[in-house]
């Protein structure tokens, strides 16, 4: 990711990259890469994720030192486990859909105060094989949440491939993200 100057490159970069056999040795140390990065700040993070199903929070779980920033988290599949555990409520998903960047956002936001992480990231979109409430298959909104600044962003992605590879990119860029809250 060195030579990456802005997200918009590496928003191109991972839209057309193949991750069919995973992920590629480019992109592999951007979550230990973030994981560090909250470790030396000491900020706390979590997840609610919905096509990520947990990958997310596995990824951080996977390095060493992981207790110390990841707080727990939600995978909130359904639209009634979004409402349910998240507290989203039910007008904002029939208004919106969960393929949003509102619920997105609103993942994010409430992860990070259910929890009580610093930082709360939202997963939501569609893996395939078939489109979902009119969004066509690797249609992606990932939000991030920063509880200090009381501020976040969500954003709309784009994936070609399989469903593993539209979630495999979900969470390399997930972790881009985080790294750009944190930094600013």
């Amino acid at each position: 990711m060195k030579n990456v100057k802005t997200f918009a490159q590496f928003r191109e970069m991972i839209e057309a990259a193949d991750f069919e056999s995973g992920i590629s040795d480019y992109y592999k140390q951007i979550p230990e890469d973030t994981v560090k990065k909250l470790q030396e700040l000491n900020l706390s993070i979590s997840a609610a994720e919905s096509l990520t199903a947990g990958m997310f929070q596995s990824a951080i779980a996977d390095i060493p030192g992981a207790s110390k920033i990841l707080e727990g988290g939600f995978v909130t599949y359904s639209d009634e486990a979004k409402s349910q555990l998240l507290h989203i409520g039910a007008d904002i998903i029939e208004k919106y859909t969960v393929v949003s960047p509102t619920v997105a956002q609103a993942m994010a936001e409430n992860t990070s105060k259910l929890v009580g992480a610093d930082i709360g990231v939202g997963l939501t979109g569609v893996a395939g094989p078939d489109p979902l409430e009119g969004s066509p298959v690797g249609t992606v909104f990932i939000g991030v949440y920063d509880k200090t600044e009381d501020s976040g962003v969500a954003r709309e992605f784009h994936f070609e491939g399989s469903r593993q590879a539209v979630r495999l990119k979900s969470v390399i860029t997930a972790f881009v993200l985080v790294q750009r809250l944190i930094h600013q």
